[in-house]
């Protein structure tokens, strides 16, 4: 594949590392969960220079990473479980972002 070719990636020690990083760099952390506190992905104005956060499958963000999100958005969901895979999850709001913003 050709990912490699426009894809940087970066690992960070520590989550406030990661956080001074992208607020260096202008951008808001926007984590997607289904926490108290998040609000409809749908009703939401993601900026344009976004970075999306998301937890681990089952246990979901942490505290740590919430703490240093602008902003809980969360994907509006029907039925008895109330759950995403990670993956599907990601599209979701990538794609949500990139109706505003992806011209």
């Amino acid at each position: 594949m050709v990912t490699d070719r426009y894809l940087h990636v970066s690992h960070h020690p520590s989550v406030s590392d990661f956080a001074d990083e992208l607020a260096a760099d202008g951008y808001a952390i926007i984590g997607v969960d289904n926490l108290p506190g998040s609000v409809p992905l749908e009703r939401s104005e993601l900026p344009q220079q976004t970075c999306l956060v998301f937890g681990s499958e089952g246990p979901g963000l942490t505290d740590e990473l919430v703490a240093v999100c602008e902003q809980l958005v969360a994907i509006t969901q029907y039925g008895s479980t109330r759950s995403l895979n990670a993956g599907a999850a990601a599209a979701i709001a990538m794609y949500h972002w990139a109706m505003r913003w992806a011209r």
